[in-house]
């Protein structure tokens, strides 16, 4: 089970971004469980939207042992630097395709916890957002959380200077995409503005000039990539409270995407 949930070829690249185990200076104490089986059972959560008390004992570690050291690795951004070291092993490869970019987002419900707000379509129930930039293939290069009241248009801006530098198969890093595709949430001209101060070519669609059939031609990749984390079924309806956990379950599903292009 933890060698099917936590490939080798993973497992190497996680162990160059976890922090070393602290130690007791007077020695003594439990024996520390593996992080390749918390790692594990973090992932079996993940996947299959069971609670911490579900974890079965196949993985050794408890489910309140695996949540603890969750919230450790999150406090110390280990989950996004997992995903930039896969995006940058796909990038050393030639695997990333920057001359098309999408941004969307998709709601969830939030039952409780900070950064929610209420559904613009039905404002009696509260949720979350998951914004999104993918490449041109649907691989995800940055991500964000809000409240479901947030208008997609004021979350551009964070998730495009939150795409980190991403090493190329020749030449120096890279941030900036060629074009960025986005829907009618995005239209307005300073976010157009910006973007060409920027050398990012917009690609917005206007309003009673672009088709539906001219709008989806180049932005079915993200939306694909919405269904790919959508397999993540702890992203189905957000419990967390705390709005860093729900967006570290988001960043372990866009690194587990990410790692299955690698390895194809």
């Amino acid at each position: 089970m933890t060698e099917r949930l936590v490939p080798d070829g993973l497992w190497e690249l996680f162990q160059r971004v976890v922090p070393e185990a602290p130690t007791r200076p007077q020695g003594g104490g439990r024996r520390r469980h593996g992080d390749r089986e918390v790692l594990a059972a973090i992932v079996f959560v993940a996947t299959t939207g069971c609670t911490w008390s579900q974890v079965p004992p196949v993985f050794g570690p408890s489910g309140a042992t695996a949540h603890r050291r969750f919230m450790e690795w999150s406090r110390q951004r280990v989950w996004a630097k997992l995903h930039r070291l896969v995006l940058d092993e796909l990038g050393a490869r030639g695997e990333l395709d920057w001359s098309r970019c999408a941004i969307d987002s998709v709601n969830m419900r939030a039952l409780k916890g900070d950064l929610r707000g209420p559904n613009p379509v039905d404002r009696g129930k509260y949720g979350s957002k998951i914004h999104l930039i993918t490449e041109r293939t649907g691989l995800p290069l940055s991500v964000g959380i809000s409240g479901a009241n947030l208008h997609d248009s004021q979350a551009l801006e964070p998730l495009v200077r939150g795409i980190p530098p991403i090493r190329s198969r020749r030449g120096p890093r890279r941030r900036r995409p060629a074009k960025l595709h986005a829907d009618k949430a995005y239209g307005n001209r300073h976010l157009r503005q910006w973007l060409r101060l920027r050398h990012i070519t917009p690609r917005i669609a206007r309003k009673g000039v672009e088709t539906s059939q001219k709008l989806g031609r180049h932005r079915w990749t993200i939306e694909r990539t919405m269904a790919w984390l959508a397999g993540c079924r702890l992203l189905h309806r957000r419990y967390e409270r705390q709005a860093f956990h729900f967006l570290a379950f988001t960043s372990i599903a866009c690194t587990l995407i990410c790692y299955g292009r690698l390895t194809n």
